[in-house]
């Protein structure tokens, strides 16, 4: 079976995916229904994380080496610096080229302890996403996207040094920025105009991430500098237990932050789906994104 997607309807707005790839066998069968529920709303591409060692990446390889016989859809593979050499990343570029992919999200990443811990490039490595991204240019000309920071990243000591690593991306052939998730579109808004400011006109994408699991995503915004509004937590106080309500919620929320980014101008939105199919598809139905029928899979 072939899983077809269709075009997008005659909405400005526009999605990508982000999926991350399974490590047990329930697990890829929620992967693989999240793909078919989604692929029909005619994402612009999908994107598949990516762990530096051993089986993670093995897993990795495997998924975008699926989607791209198995689909229709335009694959992004995700690229760290984490723990590799020059010659080891360059060695995973060349597998991914060979699967047939040419466009990659291309991230510094984070330490191997997790996120908030201190990141140690490898010696002989790439040392940073700028450098990543010339080393992809000088393999063959790659889409390449790469991160960017509402709030700054945590490890840089303020917003010009960070916007200078940006600005050297997209020198470096960089042509979409995708952020990390935030609440508060007066600060997307503000670094767009940072970003503009120093020069930089690729897209800066906002990354959206539904929030299922409100605990969860708090401390995960803690560990990597996202401020969660007391707003958010108001939507979610008295929901720890009702999973059900929580995502209802989820989805309305993500809707409301999305619509008042629409009426800001912003018309491309990359959603980290943490690989939660029905909420992001319900996100997307209220934005208008839907299938033109019933058919999801095409033989």
């Amino acid at each position: 079976m072939r899983i077809s997607q269709r075009p997008m309807s005659d909405a400005n707005i526009r999605a990508s995916f982000e999926f991350f790839p399974p490590s047990s066998p329930k697990m890829e069968e929620d992967l693989w229904r999240s793909v078919e529920k989604l692929a029909p709303l005619g994402p612009s591409f999908v994107s598949v994380t990516y762990g530096a060692g051993g089986s993670t990446r093995e897993r990795t390889h495997a998924t975008i080496s699926r989607l791209i016989k198995e689909t229709d859809l335009t694959v992004a593979a995700h690229l760290t610096c984490v723990g590799a050499t020059r010659e080891e990343v360059d060695e995973v570029v060349r597998e991914y080229h060979e699967a047939g992919v040419r466009h990659f999200v291309a991230l510094r990443g984070d330490a191997p302890e997790g996120t908030g811990y201190a990141f140690f490039a490898h010696g002989d490595g790439y040392q940073n996403g700028a450098e990543l991204v010339a080393g992809l240019k000088a393999f063959s000309d790659f889409e390449i996207t790469v991160s960017a920071y509402p709030e700054k990243h945590p490890d840089s000591p303020d917003f010009a040094t960070d916007i200078e690593l940006l600005k050297r991306k997209v020198d470096n052939g960089a042509t979409r920025a995708i952020t990390q998730f935030f609440f508060d579109n007066d600060l997307y808004e503000s670094y767009v105009e940072r970003v503009r400011k120093a020069g930089i006109y690729i897209p800066i994408v906002p990354g959206m991430v539904p929030v299922s699991n409100f605990k969860s995503v708090a401390n995960f915004a803690a560990k990597c500098g996202t401020h969660v509004p007391q707003w958010l937590a108001d939507r979610f106080e008295g929901l720890e237990n009702d999973t059900h309500t929580a995502e209802l919620v989820a989805s309305a929320v993500a809707a409301e932050q999305v619509m008042d980014l629409v009426e800001r101008g912003i018309e491309d939105f990359h959603f980290y789906t943490m690989n939660k199919a029905d909420l992001v598809y319900a996100i997307c139905h209220q934005l208008g994104l839907r299938p033109d029928d019933e058919t999801q899979i095409a033989a």
